[in-house]
């Protein structure tokens, strides 16, 4: 992370030093805020909801799979249990988390600026968001969902007992949230870098959300319009996808995936960019081939959105457009690699100290691995032939989403929390939380590998009696994960009152966010900093405490 020089240009005088999070405020201000830090903390609230609400979906049916024939719903409440958890972790929670919280908070500072490009737009998206998550929370209250997250059609647009219209229209609308955001940091990154902050004195957290923000911008348009195709469909019986009405069904997977398959690396990328942050911090080293690992972010992007046909290799595609497919996927995986081979490199003689976010940086390199190489087979057309649709697929996705995008998402709550809060949260509780989640993600999802080898399709709520003991030891750790979850959630809130105070720079890391007071101020620098240093200068010294 670059770091500022004493020189400084003044900006506007009058600048209100008070803190962001100083309880003179009321809750109006918050609702009308424009300030990022206080955006982002709208955000952390409702994804935190919206997570918890998805994480108890995944409890109930991990509790039901205790036995073959289900143990607490039927079959058609077990459809709608695994239909609500994927829409709400994947649209509500995963995309926009590391984005909306983080890049929202740390973007302006970063760069040494005093807020967003667009302010208002900004308040704008959380609360386009909120009513996307509303319409969706909506759904579940009416019945539920029961097409799967995907909402395939003819499933979709047939004339079912579910409520369809409300999950997608929820979707729809929060969708408009992430372009907003993706334009908005598109923008502020371009055009509010303070004097001296090149495009290679950035922080790859930064090159991350950057190419991040291209591909919501570039794909989420194409779902919004896919899923308005659905209603249209309901709605007016219209044949685009239903082949009873002469449409199409596979025309509705190709337009999902071409934006699905890109919005995994919306959901990954960002964590990459944390990972970058903490493997630097922690090891008191520059990232080794910095500029390698900035263009792979950029190369991921380019590379996503020509890969979408592998989901679709038993779908009745042509052998070789999946060949093709099959090539592409592997080649996406090169960008990918480079950054793991370039954070082990990193690490090398590096000064490191296993604090609990570099616990998680770890935790995500070995979980994302892991699910980067089982995704190979995924992407090789006679393998997927067998374990398509299997929960080898569902291990392979939760080891990129939750191995990878979640641990990256509690890797960067544990270093800047206390940049947020201006509190200390207990380490020693924090590292133990790590080690469990760590332990406790395994032994849910290596299981379900095994499952998914032997033929166990997902989605089934009754199964054959000879899968039950694997089922149980993916219960038994989707408890320990839930433990895991849950005790960050109460020292963080404990921390609010109790924490021991941080000061502005408690890890000693380099970056212009780390010269602010925690919590920061309301237009972050008082002077508009001039970067001198490239990112990660560690050899040049460690700034100390503001």
């Amino acid at each position: 992370m670059a770091t500022a020089t004493v020189t400084a240009i003044p900006t506007d005088t009058g600048i209100e030093t008070r803190n962001y999070l100083n309880a003179d405020y009321g809750l109006k201000s918050w609702l009308l805020t424009t300030d990022h830090k206080r955006i982002a903390w709208l955000y952390l609230i409702a994804i935190t909801f919206f997570f918890l609400v998805g994480a108890i979906a995944a409890l109930l049916i991990r509790i039901d799979l205790l036995v073959p024939q289900g143990l607490i719903v039927t079959p058609e409440t077990y459809n709608k249990l695994f239909t609500m958890h994927g829409i709400i972790m994947v649209f509500l929670f995963l995309i926009p988390s590391i984005p909306a919280v983080f890049g929202n908070f740390l973007i302006p500072m970063m760069i040494g600026a005093r807020d967003v490009a667009f302010p208002k737009l900004n308040l704008l998206s959380w609360y386009v968001f909120v009513t996307g998550g509303m319409f969706v929370m909506y759904a579940i209250a009416a019945g539920g969902v029961d097409t799967g997250w995907t909402f395939y059609t003819p499933l979709s647009t047939s004339y079912l007992n579910t409520h369809v219209m409300a999950a997608a229209a929820g979707v729809f609308i929060a969708g408009f949230s992430s372009i907003l955001t993706g334009l908005n940091f598109i923008v502020t990154i371009h055009k509010m870098r303070a004097p001296g902050m090149t495009w290679f004195r950035m922080p790859l957290f930064l090159w991350s959300m950057y190419a991040t923000s291209v591909m919501q911008v570039l794909g989420t348009p194409v779902l919004a319009i896919t899923l308005f195709l659905v209603a249209i469909e309901r709605m007016f019986h219209v044949g685009i996808f239903d082949p009873a009405l002469g449409g199409d069904p596979l025309l509705f997977q190709h337009l999902f995936w071409f934006y699905s398959h890109p919005a995994v690396y919306i959901m990954i990328l960002p964590s990459m960019g944390v990972v970058s942050e903490l493997i630097a911090a922690f090891s008191r080293k520059r990232i080794f081939g910095y500029e390698f690992v900035a263009f792979s972010s950029v190369a991921i992007a380019a590379i996503s959105f020509l890969v979408w046909g592998h989901h679709m290799f038993v779908s009745g595609e042509s052998v070789y457009a999946g060949v093709v497919f099959s090539a592409l996927s592997m080649a996406v995986a090169i960008p990918s690699a480079i950054k793991v081979f370039n954070w082990t490199a990193t690490l090398y003689k590096g000064s490191i100290s296993f604090d609990a976010p570099m616990l998680y940086a770890l935790g995500f390199i070995g979980l994302f691995t892991m699910g980067g190489l089982t995704g190979i087979f995924l992407a090789t057309l006679a393998v997927d032939q067998y374990v398509h649709d299997t929960y080898f697929v569902v291990a392979h996705f939760h080891y990129i989403m939750v191995g990878g995008a979640i641990m990256g998402y509690m890797g960067a709550l544990h270093y800047w929390w206390p940049k947020m809060t201006g509190r200390l949260y207990p380490d020693r509780w924090a590292r133990v939380a790590a080690f469990i989640i760590f332990i406790g993600f395994n032994l849910t999802f290596l299981p379900q590998f095994v499952l998914g080898y032997l033929g166990m399709p997902r989605r089934y709520a009754i199964y054959p009696a000879q899968f039950q003991s694997l089922n149980v030891l993916s219960t038994a750790g989707a408890s320990i994960l839930g433990v895991g979850y849950v005790i960050p959630l109460i020292y963080f809130i404990w921390s609010l009152r109790y924490g021991p105070v941080a000061g502005p720079n408690p890890f000693r890391a380099k970056g212009l966010e780390w010269t602010t007071p925690s919590p920061p101020p309301p237009h972050n620098f008082e002077q508009t900093p001039i970067v001198t240093e490239e990112a990660y200068a560690y050899g040049s010294g460690v700034p100390h405490s503001v």
